[in-house]
Formats: C-alpha cells, structure tokens, sequence
C-alpha cells in the first residue's frame, strides 16, 4: 500500500512534502526529551492534512507542547523564532539584540549607529565590534514577517558599504533573524563575507549561539505588549537580565507588579537552567 504524502504551504507560498524530521529537531533543541518528541509527532501526523499552512502546524505544536510536562517552559523556548521576530519594525531592537548576541562571542561592541567616514560618502553602520585588534563592519537585516529570505540584494549592499569603508574596517559581518539565500552565501563565501543568520553556518548559527548561551529576547516571555514596553525601557532586552533584579526593585524599575514578576523570574530560571 503507498501511503500519499502530505503536502503543506510554507509561508512563502511555496508547497513542500510534510517532513517531520524539523519539527523533531527544534523540539529537541528546545529541550524536549526524545519520548515527549515522539508522543508530539505522533499527534501531529494525525493532525495534518492536505493543504494546511505551517503557521497552522506550528499552532499545532504549541498546543501538543500544552500537554506535556513542563510544557509552558518548553513552549516559550519553541518560540524562539517568533520572539525575534518581534524585535521591530524599525530594526533598532533588533540591533541592541546582536550586540547582546556579540558581546558573549568573542567580540567587544564600540558603537550602535554610528557614522563612519569611507572614501566616497559617510556610512551608519549598524554596529561596530571587535574582534581582537581587528574591527569589524556589522550590517543587521531584520524581518518580521514568515518566509522571507535575505538574499544577494543584502549581501551586495553590506559588501559595498565594507568597501567604501575599508580603511576603517578588516572585516565585515551580515547578520539578519531568517534564513539566507544560496546565492548570498554562494557571493558572502566568494568575498570574504561572513553571514550569521538563521539556521546558518549549520554548526554556529544564530539560533545556536543563542540557545547555548541563554540570551533569549525578552519578547519570547509571554508578555503583553505594555510589559514588553515597560522592560524595554527599563534597558531589559535579553529574559535572563530579568534575574538580575529582587522582585521589588524589578517591579519599581517595570511597574509590573511583584507577583506577575515573581512568575516571570521563576519562568526564566527554568528556561535556563
């Protein structure tokens, strides 16, 4: 008997076999043990259908983490991707985000924003790091919406600036929150370029780095959106910052009250421990 596969629509449009091999893969980075992954495949195999949208699959995935053990905890490290989505639109966010990102990797950030002088007109660079004796050009794409790829237009656009600027810089990064396209990687490989981005380099990439070292945004807690506000001015970008703090001073410093701080310290501990 041939079973007939599942096709589903990414968000992009496109239409793919159903492959529950990633759904496997990001459980288990998200600490899912392998018995609790499999009873959640199982219960989406039985869910999908044809047609269906991935922003459904992963509603689908949501509620099946809902079930399990410690299912809250695991469900916000699921939503990992969602959260830095969140960090916009204007990208700022998202700038501070990496430097966070690159100052527990082996940089040092000197500027957000700053203007640099190059040969033909003056540049603001997304971020200057670095890295030893070496400085280095940050150029950061940010995109809030599923299915876009940052692609050869972005890794032209930060080469050129790298070129312009050369005099002041040795290096040059492109670090964006979706997945790269083959021909950026194919043009960044041939250049020099280096690309931190989503699921890229397959050993090191951004979502890696960020699980290793816990620096999970703060828009991954389920905040509403004057909380998320309130943290973000009080300078709280990264959920494990919010550790740093006794419930009082926290709740003085957010205007959040101490109870709901109480729950969102506790929530974070277990994140990351």
């Amino acid at each position: 008997m041939i079973t007939q596969k599942v096709i589903i629509i990414k968000a992009d449009g496109s239409k793919v076999a159903f492959n529950p091999n990633k759904i496997i893969t990001t459980c288990l980075r998200a600490g899912v043990n392998k018995e609790a992954t499999k009873r959640i495949i199982k219960k989406i195999r039985g869910q999908v259908y044809q047609g269906v949208e991935t922003h459904d699959i992963y509603k689908m995935v949501l509620n099946a983490l809902n079930e399990e053990k410690e299912g809250t905890v695991l469900k916000q490290r699921y939503k990992l991707k969602e959260a830095i989505m969140k960090l916009g639109p204007t990208g700022f966010l998202f700038e501070n985000y990496v430097g966070e990102i690159l100052k527990h990797s082996e940089f040092k950030v000197k500027t957000i924003s700053g203007k640099v002088r190059g040969r033909c007109t003056v540049h603001e660079i997304d971020l200057i790091a670095f890295s030893g004796n070496k400085r280095t050009l940050v150029e950061c794409k940010h995109h809030s919406k599923h299915g876009v790829y940052t692609g050869l237009k972005e890794s032209l656009y930060t080469h050129a600036r790298f070129l312009d600027t050369k005099s002041s810089f040795e290096s040059e990064y492109l670090i964006c929150n979706t997945k790269v396209s083959m021909h950026a990687k194919k043009y960044a490989k041939c250049v020099g370029q280096h690309i931190l981005s989503w699921k890229y380099p397959p050993n090191n990439s951004l979502e890696k780095i960020i699980e290793k070292n816990h620096l999970y945004p703060i828009t991954i807690l389920s905040l509403n959106s004057k909380e998320i506000r309130s943290c973000l001015h009080a300078k709280i970008l990264l959920a494990k910052n919010l550790l740093n703090y006794r419930e009082k001073e926290l709740s003085k410093k957010t205007g959040i009250n101490t109870k709901r701080i109480s729950n969102l310290q506790k929530l974070v501990q277990q994140m990351i421990s």
